[in-house]
């Protein structure tokens, strides 16, 4: 054993070295009823601080609910969407909604592919360097 070893080393015997273990180590002292007390009552108020905390959770959540529920509930909607109806059949939705441009709907109004060349491209500038 190390302990042992480097204590024997310092001059001390070995029965001083077993009471040492014994008395410091081994030794279990029960805690006192003042001690005991103070954990109990510790133990209270976390355990009733924990609850309160909940409680208060839990409420907040109710009431932000219920405000959520009556707001709904009370909320009148003034403008009114008119929503009319097309009298033809869509054949092209995004033409409806406006989103895309027109497309011809018959094979006779084929649409005119045109192709014109690029422009030639543009030289890029020349800078003048002011000489010294």
């Amino acid at each position: 054993m190390p302990f042992t070893a480097k204590s024997q080393a310092r001059g001390a015997t070995t029965a001083e070295i077993e009471q040492a273990l014994s008395a410091s180590v081994l030794l279990h002292v029960p805690p006192s009823a003042r001690e005991r007390r103070a954990q109990a009552v510790h133990r209270l108020q976390v355990g009733l601080f924990g609850l309160a905390g909940m409680l208060l959770i839990v409420s907040l959540a109710n009431v932000i609910m219920d405000r959520a529920k009556y707001v709904d509930s009370t909320a009148v909607n003034a403008a009114e969407p008119t929503v009319s109806a097309s009298e033809t059949t869509a054949k092209d939705p995004l033409v409806d909604m406006g989103v895309a441009p027109g497309l011809p709907m018959s094979s006779q109004d084929k649409p005119t592919v045109s192709i014109s060349p690029a422009p030639p491209p543009t030289p890029a500038p020349t800078i003048n360097t002011p000489q010294r």
